[in-house]
């Protein structure tokens, strides 16, 4: 006898609601129609274990099938079916979740059901113009049914013919979304969504090349995996086991490097495999390589919050029941349980790390350049692993040589120390551009670490932060002796006059190049060491390299490189130039220092008389004051004018700035072009 009714909702409008907000993507449909077979058919197995069910569990699995004609897409299943008194229950009454009530029941063994809300069936509607229900209750006697309905509040459930226990879920597709009668679009959709469901999952036939085509088989094709291997125990598995799933989920990419098995139990579940890929020095934080399952159905690869930003680097999957979800499944909530999750994969993530660089340190540095920058990123942003980073980051010397931080703090000690009790650290981050530099360090005894990765520049001023008493300083940043300032350094033995010779004899030949200033110092470094040395503030460079990584700090960005222009004192050719300075323009220069240091004793003891009592410091004081400071700049200018007019012909001053900036890799151009004319020239 058929019985008619209206289903229990509160609102005659749900079913444009559920058409419309309640899943993101108009496919999840097919996602939540297997899910909910999947669970007929583990409510059936948990019912046979608990002897409640007496009957075959043979051929239990789950079937989709296509009728274009019909216009129909069926789900059906062998599980545990409906009575009349279910439909009523749990179809007509919206929300009303069979899979939470079946849970509370059976808690103990039931853990696999996948549905919570009640409503994944309801999605069904978001696709079809009428869906039909055909079910029978795995209960001794029960009365198969039918249920239709068109998408309106209104429904007819009738008695029915039905032999096999289980249900059909008949949808009849809507004309907008006949896509989901073809066989490509279902078979892709069951792939993205159904691949490692725990019951077999049947759409179509199995093909083999027959006369030159693809013919079906006879056999079922199943299209998924019911024990994938992160539901398998790590003992009972291989090495290529995890790199056949490897491939499986990232198809056409590198081997990993190595991977991490998670299988918690307490105090939430959570199980998964993290693949580290080779990441090498192309930082791209994609947010779509790690899968979220929820009891093997898939989720969403939007797993923010659950996996912390810097393991976004990873590939893989994880699965937990425990992870709060949306009423549609389509993505993340926030709770407690989200942020104890990601602390404990950040923290078995590290474990793992530590773990292969103790056992097999050889193995762990020959990787070590493919996960550097995953380790630094994870340093940067995550204070917990960085704590526990500490332990097992490397780093690598100039000589390709690797040490754990606390090691290569050892080794350093003792040679690096400055005066201040400060231990320098000396890096480069081009060995061949800083090959010079690099060289007088460790021919001083020094050690220079190579910091040529992306993320170096901050992960440099971390280091300095986490270690008191210890700075980093780029080999290039300063001559060597004032790189590590020892107790004793030599002094330029030069006059107040032929120190003034010599800066503006190089200051006034020195090119103009695009953003960039040049200042000229003087120092003793010995008759062995390059005449001149470029090298570039260490403060100034980091503040631009930090522009990068810091928007706030994007001035610095457009600032001019800052370079000194350091001459060797006791270098024969630097000596030469400044004698012949010297003498080519002293008899000018005479008189000219004569009235300057005049004029400074008159303006010293006006100052000097201003700052005794300023108060009383005259308007004709002041004039005067004015006048000589004016005069003493004219002098200086008039000092230079002949230094310059006199190096503008000197070849050789030239040259040596000229040898010093193709070192530096910045001679280039007609600048170039005309330092080679002029080697050549030189050499005649």
């Amino acid at each position: 006898m058929a019985t008619k009714g209206s289903i229990g909702v509160t609102t005659n409008n749900i079913f444009p609601v559920i058409k419309k907000f309640l899943y993101s993507d108009h496919e999840i449909f097919l996602r939540e129609l297997v899910s909910n077979a999947v669970d007929a058919t583990q409510k059936l197995k948990t019912l046979a274990s608990a002897g409640e069910f007496n009957g075959s569990t043979d051929d239990l699995k789950v079937s989709i099938s296509l009728d274009k004609e019909a216009g129909t897409l069926t789900v059906s299943d062998h599980g545990i079916g409906m009575t009349a008194e279910d439909v009523d229950k749990y179809i007509n009454q919206i929300a009303f979740s069979g899979a939470e009530e079946f849970l509370n029941k059976y808690k103990d063994n039931a853990n696999a059901i996948i549905g919570h809300f009640g409503l994944g069936f309801y999605s069904a509607f978001m696709v079809a113009k009428k869906v039909e229900i055909r079910t029978l209750s795995y209960q001794e006697n029960a009365q198969a049914v039918s249920w239709t309905c068109d998408g309106s509040p209104e429904y007819e459930m009738t008695e029915c013919d039905k032999a096999e226990r289980g249900t059909d879920i008949i949808v009849y597709i809507d004309d907008d979304d006949k896509e989901f009668l073809e066989e490509g679009r279902i078979s892709t959709l069951l792939t993205k969504y159904c691949r490692f469901l725990p019951v077999p999952i049947v759409f179509g036939k199995e093909k083999e090349w027959k006369d030159g085509k693809y013919v079906d088989t006879d056999k079922d094709k199943v299209i998924n995996d019911v024990e994938p291997l992160w539901t398998r125990k790590p003992t009972d598995l291989k090495d290529e086991d995890y790199l056949k799933f490897y491939r499986a989920i990232q198809p056409a990419q590198e081997e990993p490097l190595f991977w991490i098995h998670l299988n918690v139990d307490f105090p939430f579940t959570l199980t998964g495999i993290l693949y580290f890929p080779k990441i090498k020095n192309n930082l791209d934080i994609r947010k779509d390589r790690i899968q979220l399952y929820c009891n093997q159905v898939y989720v969403t690869d939007s797993v923010e919050g659950v996996v912390p930003d810097f393991l976004m680097l990873l590939q893989g999957v994880i699965d937990s029941p425990d992870i709060p979800l949306n009423v549609s499944r389509s993505y993340l909530q926030s709770d407690r349980n989200v942020k104890k999750i990601s602390t404990y994969i950040t923290k078995k993530v590290a474990s793992r790390l530590e773990e292969i660089a103790k056992n097999a340190p050889q193995e762990f540095e020959k990787k070590w350049n493919d996960i550097k920058i995953f380790i630094e990123y994870g340093m940067l942003s995550d204070e917990k692993f960085c704590e526990q980073a500490m332990k097992f980051a490397l780093v690598e010397n100039t000589d390709g040589k690797f040490f754990k931080l606390d090691d290569y703090k050892t080794l350093i000690s003792a040679n690096q120390t400055d005066k201040d009790e400060t231990l320098v650290y000396l890096y480069a981050t081009d060995k061949e551009a800083q090959y010079t530099h690099i060289k007088a360090a460790t021919e001083k005894g020094y050690d220079v670490l190579m910091m040529d990765g992306q993320l170096d520049v901050p992960f440099i001023s971390m280091l300095e932060q986490k270690n008191e008493k210890s700075r980093f300083v780029r080999v290039d940043s300063d001559v060597i002796d004032n790189l590590i300032v020892k107790e004793h350094t030599r002094e330029v033995e030069l006059t107040q006059s032929e120190k003034d010779v010599a800066t503006t004899v190089f200051q006034s030949q020195l090119p103009k190049l695009d953003k960039s200033n040049f200042m000229v110092t003087l120092a003793a470094m010995g008759t062995d060491e390059q005449p001149i040395v470029i090298t570039q503030s260490e403060y100034m460079r980091r503040m631009k390299d930090m522009a990068q990584f810091q928007p706030g700090m994007s001035f610095y960005g457009e600032l001019p490189d800052s370079y000194s222009l350091t001459l060797n004192t006791e270098h024969t050719l630097i000596k030469r130039v400044i004698e012949d300075a010297v003498k080519a323009t002293e008899a000018e220069l005479k008189p000219l220092d004569d009235d300057l240091n005049a004029t400074n004793n008159v303006i010293n003891a006006l100052n000097d008389i201003k700052s005794k009592n300023e108060k009383d410091f005259t308007d004709d004081q002041k004039k005067d004051l004015e006048e000589n400071r004016n005069k003493a700049n004219e002098l200086r200018d008039k000092k230079n004018a002949v230094i310059s007019s006199y190096a503008s012909g000197q070849d050789i001053v030239k040259q040596l700035i000229d040898i010093a900036l193709l070192g530096n890799g910045l001679l280039k151009g007609e600048a170039l072009n005309t330092f080679l004319k002029r080697s050549v020239s030189l050499l005649k």
